[in-house]
């Protein structure tokens, strides 16, 4: 075996050793999921705090100081966004529960009758309660499974419940942890890379930071505009839900589409169960199409810009693809991991179009064609020079 095939073997045991790693970590974060959630919060609240932390240590202050400043206003930030949602959504939630029985009879008396028809279908012999019931007695058997499960689940609530105030209260304790050493964190992971690679994982390291850091606050500006813009725009219509509609839609931006999606759809059914007419439909559609143009020529661009460099489409791939592998810890991790995927596939880009795979084995040569026809011919290298350098002096 000669020294090409004995490297090209090492090569290639190298790269299954990381890609064994990477599926080792993988399935590690996929069995510690449910524990892992207050760390990841923590960690990015730390992270999104650290740049102001460390400016307020080169303005003279001390890390300590600095990280119980920046601590705090976080805190407030958090205290005031509760003191001002918690009562308006409590009201709306209240709403919305008082106002069920009246979507209920406009679901059977106006929208079904409609649906029947247009379509022919017998939908509500599946809402009467007659059948229901006999449903349920023919098939109780099956029933009673769904109902043993339920139970399970119930008796298992308590301790999700528990598990749930355990993160709340773990979150803030571990944000603090972080912005005080994140430095350190830094220096130590920094300390495991490879010196031959160091200046490239630095690189890729920052930039993947600087891209994924200007797009969460920009895009968490643009969530906390966009809620407030559609709250109050669905409000001043007459919606009685309008704020918690509003509010939804904006949470619902950070995933392309559709949180004004969603928000249209809610918000139309409002209208057409409280007014019953076109014109706050027409209302609602205005609400939603003015802020669509305010976030698209104005917000985003200002604000987010491209610095994610990702196609609806893979955010939306990327956070559906978390969600359904690793839950509630995979949504928050997708976006993340999608924008340090995209600096790693950029740099892999710049790498393979440097590479002999792409380029060849010899550079190709540019000929100048005859001067009748006007253009030019491409090849390859070696055994041309001649042309090539008159070409040259010609140019």
């Amino acid at each position: 075996m000669d020294d090409t095939a004995a490297s090209d073997i090492a090569r290639f045991l190298k790269r299954l050793q990381w890609a064994l790693v990477a599926l080792a970590a993988g399935w590690l974060v996929w069995l510690l999921g449910p524990i892992l959630t207050p760390f990841v919060v923590a960690a990015l609240l730390g992270w999104l705090g650290d740049p102001m932390v460390d400016r307020l240590e080169r303005a003279g202050r001390s890390r300590n100081t600095a990280v119980i400043l920046v601590f705090a206003l976080m805190a407030l930030l958090l205290a005031l966004a509760l003191l001002i949602l918690v009562p308006t959504l409590q009201r709306q939630v209240v709403t919305l529960v008082e106002s069920l029985p009246h979507y209920r009879e406009w679901f059977t008396g106006t929208a079904i009758p409609w649906l029947e028809q247009r379509t022919r279908l017998q939908l509500s012999t599946w809402l009467d309660p007659e059948y229901l019931i006999e449903q349920l007695r023919v098939h109780w058997d099956r029933a009673g499974g769904i109902a043993t499960t339920a139970l399970g689940y119930l008796s298992r609530s308590g301790f999700a419940v528990f598990a749930m105030v355990a993160n709340v209260v773990l979150i803030p304790v571990l944000t603090f942890f972080f912005l005080r050493d994140w430095d350190v964190f830094i220096e130590r992971a920094a300390s495991l890379v490879p010196r031959d690679h160091l200046r490239v994982v630095s690189q890729l390291a920052a930039e993947s930071s600087d891209m994924l850091g200007g797009f969460l606050r920009g895009q968490f500006t643009v969530m906390l505009i966009l809620g407030a813009m559609y709250g109050i725009g669905l409000w001043a219509i007459g919606l009685d839900l309008g704020l918690l509609i509003g509010i939804v839609a904006g949470l619902l931006t950070f995933v392309p589409y559709l949180g004004p999606t969603s928000g249209l759809v809610f918000g139309v059914l409002a209208a057409l169960v409280q007014h019953g007419d076109w014109k706050h439909v027409a209302g609602v559609l205005a609400v939603f199409g003015v802020g669509q143009v305010i976030e698209s020529y104005w917000l985003t661009p200002k604000l987010v810009g491209d610095r994610i460099g990702l196609h609806p489409v893979a955010v939306i791939f990327a956070v559906l693809a978390g969600g359904q592998l690793f839950g509630f810890l995979g949504m928050l991790l997708a976006l993340p991991v999608a924008a340090v995927a995209n600096v790693l596939l950029r740099y892999a880009h710049v790498r393979y179009t440097q590479s002999r795979l792409y380029a060849g084995q010899a550079p190709a040569i540019v000929v100048p064609a005859e001067r009748a026809s006007g253009g030019s011919i491409i090849v390859p290298g070696g055994g041309a020079g001649d042309s090539g350098d008159e070409g040259e002096g010609k140019a």
